[in-house]
């Protein structure tokens, strides 16, 4: 429900705030006045084109902020939650404001998004019929839904989307895990290959430094014995010997200890030194006997090196690198046969999963072919209270092409008749009404109907219709949106037809809020809110202005639309008899089912 509308430096408007009501909004008021240009300051905020030509001659910018009550709409809110635009409560603020230079901004409850974001975010909430636009039920993508919504069909077509949305991730991780296993299979041989290297030469942690070490006691076998050996010689052989001189020297020492206790301190420290060099002498005198020179031995270490090398190049620097590097080679290969499984599995449960989802979609494709004659009956007989009652309407299903850009390649599905239709999120239909306003003629879109007013009539039936479900299991809320605006649906009729359009509108208003603009003191009279729009000349510049109207002030004003610029007593009986009647005319709606 739009709440209120603030416009500021817009086209004629200096600044003016409309408070809208539940139920029917009217807006009425003399040609030129301004009227439709609040439709299109709504139009701005919700996310049209802005252009420079609607500031206020002599401002910077203009602005137009737009509040509305979202509480009976969860999936709104739900996208504004996820987008993170949340606002107070249930409440939404949108504005929008438009440079000098034609730029704009959006805001939605005070944070700046795209205007695209914007359009796409409150797409739905409302709804605008003129004469030269509709925005929702001319496009005939929406044109399934309406059908889903007035047949009540919108849970079957909501478990099918979920069906879809499964079978289209599932087709998405087939192709990842393809295009991986292809990757894979394409440098199968080079990992395989890495692999027998790293295995046949089955390298040992830290087997490079031993190596190394084992390499250089070979090549210099001679030189460490020799050296090993003399070392020994010199510690323990001989009377000379380094051991033989710290035994004489303890043993000096030990026969004076009794004079000087303070020298036990210092045997104590010899004899130490004497055991510690001892078992050097023995382990230098064992190295000097085993170290001896082998070059076959030596030409192994020096190729299992060189091999190792080679690999420690390339994968290393560690031979702890080596080993991580073939358990992956190892992991991956394994991924393959891990893989080829996977996929098996996952064809088995997209064919079961795409049988279900054909099952469902081809029922209810079927109960959309059954509605549609329902449907277009139901319009029909709408428009025939509306000077309409020759036209033809025609609810046309058929399946979407498999060749159509409407959804995946991979989800074309055949039919009973041998052909094959696209399978999409909402079914394998395309769902179009189509209108002959005249005997003789074909049906054709709606969006391509060349009478304003006929297209305004259509719009208003198919709402009517929409507005009131065919049985309980259907809600008010499975209509298209919240918020309906009609811009001079009047047009091109007058008298009983006028007054039939009138009550159907306030029809549509006991369900849904409506903003109507209108030339006919026939619809007006039905209002619940009733809205002036005037204009006036103030220091050299025009000015628009809106304010409400009630008791008898609303009755001059129906009483200056029957009469024209002269109000008559006969004019304002006239009017009051309108009202009453309006008022007779629309059954009571509890504050409570209003809509919101």
């Amino acid at each position: 429900m739009l709440v209120s509308l603030a416009v500021r430096d817009f086209v004629l408007i200096d600044g003016l705030t409309l408070e809208l009501g539940p139920g029917l909004n009217v807006l009425t008021g003399e040609t030129g006045a301004g009227k439709s240009i609040l439709v299109d300051a709504l139009a701005l905020v919700l996310g049209g084109r802005a252009r420079p030509e609607v500031i206020r001659t002599g401002r910077d910018g203009a602005e137009v902020e737009a509040l509305f009550d979202i509480s009976a709409h969860p999936a709104l809110r739900a996208q504004l939650a996820e987008a993170e635009l949340s606002g107070d409560g249930d409440e939404l603020v949108v504005r929008r404001v438009v440079s000098s230079s034609g730029r704009s901004k959006a805001y939605v409850n005070g944070r700046l998004v795209p205007a695209a974001q914007l359009a796409a975010l409150i797409r739905g909430l409302v709804d605008v019929s003129s004469q030269h636009e509709s925005q929702t039920l001319c496009d005939p993508s929406t044109h399934a839904a309406l059908l889903d919504a007035y047949a009540g069909l919108a849970s079957p077509r909501d478990a099918l989307s979920k069906e879809v949305t499964g079978l289209l991730a599932l087709d998405r991780a087939i192709e990842e895990a393809r295009a991986r296993i292809d990757q894979l299979r394409a440098r199968e041989d080079f990992l395989r290959f890495q692999l027998h290297e790293l295995d046949e030469l089955d390298p040992k942690p830290g087997e490079e430094r031993e190596l190394e070490g084992t390499r250089a006691r070979l090549r210099h076998a001679d030189r460490l014995a020799s050296a090993t050996r003399r070392a020994a010689d010199r510690l323990d052989e001989g009377d000379d010997s380094v051991l033989d001189a710290l035994r004489r020297i303890a043993n000096d020492l030990s026969h004076v200890t009794e004079l000087d206790e303070s020298l036990a301190a210092h045997v104590r420290t010899i004899e130490g030194a004497l055991a510690e060099l001892e078992d050097v002498a023995r382990t230098l005198s064992r190295y000097a006997g085993d170290v001896e020179a082998d070059p076959g031995r030596l030409a192994d270490i020096e190729d299992r090196l060189f091999k190792l090398q080679r690999l420690l190049r390339k994968h290393g620097p560690t031979t702890e690198d080596l080993l991580a590097h073939r358990q992956r080679l190892a992991d991956e290969l394994a991924a393959l046969d891990s893989d080829d499984v996977q996929e098996s599995e996952r064809e088995r449960e997209r064919k079961e999963l795409l049988s279900r989802a054909t099952a469902a979609a081809r029922k209810l494709s079927g109960a959309r072919h059954k509605a549609a004659r329902a449907l277009g009956e139901a319009l029909a007989t709408e428009l025939a209270t509306l000077a309409m009652g020759r036209a033809r309407i025609v609810v046309d299903v058929a399946p979407i092409a498999a060749g159509e850009p409407e959804g995946p390649e991979a989800l074309a599905v055949a039919l009973d008749d041998g052909t094959h239709a696209r399978l999409t999120r909402g079914g394998i239909d395309r769902v179009e009404i189509m209108i002959a306003p005249n005997p003789g003629e074909d049906p054709r879109p709606l969006r391509r109907i060349a009478s304003g007013g006929e297209l305004s009539r259509s719009l208003l039936a198919i709402k009517r219709v929409l507005a009131s479900p065919r049985s309980a299991e259907l809600s008010v809320s499975a209509a298209p949106a919240g918020l309906y605006v009609f811009d001079e649906v009047d047009a091109g009729v007058g008298g009983a037809v006028a007054e039939a359009i009138g009550r159907k509108i306030a029809d549509v208003a006991k369900s849904h809020q409506v903003l109507c603009i209108t030339h006919l003191p026939q619809i007006a009279a039905f209002a619940d809110t009733h809205f002036t729009v005037s204009k006036r000349e103030e220091a050299g510049r025009t000015v628009s202005e809106v304010r409400r109207v009630e008791g008898k002030q609303r009755v001059e004003e129906l009483a200056r639309m029957l009469g024209g610029a002269t109000v008559t007593a006969t004019t304002r009986k006239m009017a009051e008899e309108m009202i009453r009647d309006g008022k007779r005319g629309k059954a009571p709606v509890d504050a409570a089912s209003r809509p919101r």
